[in-house]
């Protein structure tokens, strides 16, 4: 700071403050000129608070899998039956039996055509073992258990919805893509102010609380990315 000085009119000027040069602006790096954060990294646990009981996933009813199995069997049953009856009731077999007998009688076991249906049906057969063994529904996220009469989930939808209001309330923030997955929640966000790093701090905290808040059996990671909107022209 200057000291003040006496004219020759026997005025008094006021003192003058003087700034220190900005060390970005004297290493001659503008302001704002990162593109994009550090903030790639890998997912860290977001541990809930409290004891809550654990929650395993929502298992699916799979109705449509189940309705259109037992069609195919109940049709294929009631064919085999009229058939079998018709030959006890001495009448000729159905023909598509006698040329699939036929057929099957002048093909040999390592023929492609056996072996490509043999592979077709254990492929149905694989797939609907794994349908009985799996919960299903990845699209509900189970919730923590406070009492053990009630059960409760979260559509993935509205929660990538909840948090993605909650990063929107962060400063410099100009968009958010949130993708909500079981064991991880990526987001990414575009930032029009602010240095990068400062904005993907404040959005892993907001975010790391939001995610306790949505009372979660299994709190997810949390990944953040944080970059500049793409100039046009």
């Amino acid at each position: 700071m200057s000291q003040p000085h006496e004219g020759d009119d026997g005025t008094q000027r006021l003192p003058v403050i003087e700034q220190s040069p900005d060390p970005a602006a004297a290493a001659g790096a503008p302001g704002l000129d990162q593109s994009v954060s550090a903030a790639d990294y890998d997912p860290v646990p977001v541990l809930a608070d409290g004891e809550g009981g654990k929650a395993g996933r929502f298992w699916s009813v799979r109705r449509v899998p189940a309705g259109l199995l037992a069609l195919v069997l109940l049709a294929a049953s009631g064919l085999f039956l009229y058939d079998i009856a018709a030959v006890r009731a001495h009448r000729s077999a159905m023909r598509w039996r006698v040329r699939l007998a036929d057929w099957l009688a002048g093909h040999p076991v390592d023929d492609v055509a056996v072996l490509a249906g043999a592979g077709a049906v254990a492929l149905l057969g694989i797939w609907l073992i794994v349908l009985a063994v799996t919960p299903g529904l990845r699209g509900i996220l189970p919730m923590r258990r406070e009492s053990p009469a009630v059960r409760a989930g979260l559509d993935r939808a509205a929660a990538a919805l909840v948090l993605r209001d909650r990063a929107m309330e962060v400063a410099g923030v100009q968009s958010v893509r949130v993708r909500m997955g079981r064991t991880r929640v990526v987001v990414r966000a575009l930032s029009h102010f602010r240095e990068l790093d400062d904005v993907r701090a404040d959005l892993d905290a907001a975010l790391g609380t939001g995610i306790r808040e949505l009372g979660l059996a299994g709190p997810p990671g949390l990944a953040v990315h944080v970059s500049r909107p793409v100039r046009k022209g």
